[in-house]
């Protein structure tokens, strides 16, 4: 049929009118402290900062610097950097905190505004938020000044021209790198920001505060305490929870969707790390070898094997860490039983060691003099079987200072043995205490009798 010129028209101006865009309805902006309020008070960050800063005036003093993660997402939760949180309570990104060790003052350096919250096109939906110019957000934290992080190089050229002392924290004890190009791959953010201050500021003296930092973070508080306990203890309950579903038949991923539904149940907001679910050969390997491949983690497994748990969880921005051995058939074998006997015997002279005082050079000695001879060759040796936790299952920490309360460390011995095809494990969380230690998570069985138990009264 022929279209007249009219009709033509007509229509042209309705289709226009369909896909002509929308003004965007912007809506108010999105404050920092409407979305999130600081984890702990402002009392709490105020004297970790003071702690920081008078272990940094014993070893010279000066400015210490501590990065923010980056903003991009990529679709998954944002996480603080754990030093930048621990100082600030603020989830910031793509910032830098100073904290002036020799002035007793912090500034925070920050993005104009929260690129995460922007997008010109969607402003309904993207309504954007102010960081460096909310003034609030500096007195709720109780923050010196907020800074633009355009400024900090201009500040960090006055620094150095004072001949200012530069700190760092490079996430570990070895010596600091001016370069961080020696692979193709990225380094970790906290030594690419030491490399990257020390690019930028040729002439400054920077020097790590690795030490000082650890020996802050290792003594955790009273509140930190309080939520390690409950980080703790959902670590190792969900252990207890997935156990009812070990049987002959069921595949290592069926576990780990029990166990880590139990602990979005209970409240944790991520894994700190992939949970390690292993069974009969898998077992015989560390997670980094069993990782190096995309399907190897998921075997069915069999009754007369053995299934491994290394789990934990975050709460509230604590992590747990924390581990234990079942038989698939719900029995252990003689071999699996007197080698975990064994095992826990070794994990519990480790607990008894440790206690204000003695250094974890100390508990190692204990350790391995605990050891049998002929397990010797099949026990995992170094690092006294365990790591210091808080808000990463990594926590930085000195071999060689004394232990103090408000620790807390994992205790895991591992037992690796391939020519008789057994691994067994079991991992505690342990408080430092005053006049000892506490073990946070012995409430769930260790030994070879105590796990049938909780498996048969499970399975009824």
């Amino acid at each position: 049929m022929m279209m007249t010129t009219g009709r033509r028209l007509l229509l042209s101006a309705l289709l226009a009118a369909t896909i002509a865009p929308v003004t965007a309805q912007p809506t108010p902006e999105q404050r920092y402290l409407d979305w999130s309020e600081l984890p702990f008070p402002a009392a709490e960050y105020a004297a970790r900062r003071s702690a920081l800063s008078s272990a940094l005036r014993a070893s010279g003093g000066g400015v210490f610097l501590s990065p923010a993660a980056a903003g991009a997402s990529e679709g998954f939760t944002f996480r603080q950097l754990d030093t930048f949180w621990y100082l600030t309570g603020l989830e910031f990104p793509d910032a830098v905190a100073a904290l002036d060790a020799d002035r007793g003052v912090t500034i925070i350096y920050a993005p104009p505004r929260d690129a995460r919250f922007e997008n010109p096109s969607r402003r309904n939906d993207f309504p954007g938020r102010p960081l460096q110019a909310d003034a609030s957000i500096g007195a709720r934290a109780g923050l010196s000044d907020i800074r633009p992080l355009a400024q900090l190089n201009a500040d960090l050229t006055a620094w150095v021209a004072e001949g200012r002392l530069l700190r760092v924290d490079p996430g570990s004890p070895a010596a600091l790198a001016r370069s961080d190009a020696e692979r193709p791959q990225p380094a970790a953010p906290l030594a690419h920001f030491a490399a990257w201050l020390m690019r930028q500021q040729p002439a400054a003296r920077v020097q790590s505060a690795y030490r000082d930092v650890a020996l802050t973070r290792m003594v955790k508080s009273p509140a930190e305490i309080a939520l390690m306990r409950q980080s703790a203890r959902l670590g190792v309950d969900g252990i207890a929870h997935a156990a009812r579903f070990v049987r002959d038949g069921i595949d290592e991923r069926g576990l780990e969707a029990e166990l880590e539904a139990f602990y979005k149940r209970g409240g944790a907001a991520k894994l700190p790390f992939a949970s390690i679910v292993k069974s009969g050969p898998n077992a015989l390997w560390p997670w980094r070898i069993l990782a190096t491949h995309n399907d190897r983690r998921n075997r069915t497994m069999r009754n007369g094997e053995l299934v491994i748990f290394d789990v934990g969880c975050e709460l509230h921005g604590y992590v747990s860490d924390t581990g234990r051995t079942f038989p698939v058939s719900g029995r252990f074998t003689g071999d699996q039983r007197s080698i975990l006997e064994m095992e826990v015997r070794v994990s519990d002279a480790i607990i008894a060691a440790m206690r204000p005082g003695v250094t974890l050079g100390d508990v190692q000695r204990i350790a391995e003099r605990a050891i049998p001879a002929d397990a010797r060759p099949f026990m995992q040796t170094g690092s006294f079987f365990g790591h210091h936790l808080g808000l990463s299952s990594g926590d930085p920490s000195v071999d060689d200072a004394p232990l103090a309360p408000g620790m807390v460390i994992t205790v895991e011995p591992w037992y690796y043995n391939h020519p008789r095809g057994i691994s067994v494990f079991t991992e505690d969380v342990i408080l430092i205490t005053a006049d000892g230690r506490e073990n946070l998570t012995a409430h769930v069985a260790r030994t070879p009798s105590g796990l049938e138990a909780l498996m048969r009264g499970a399975r009824q």
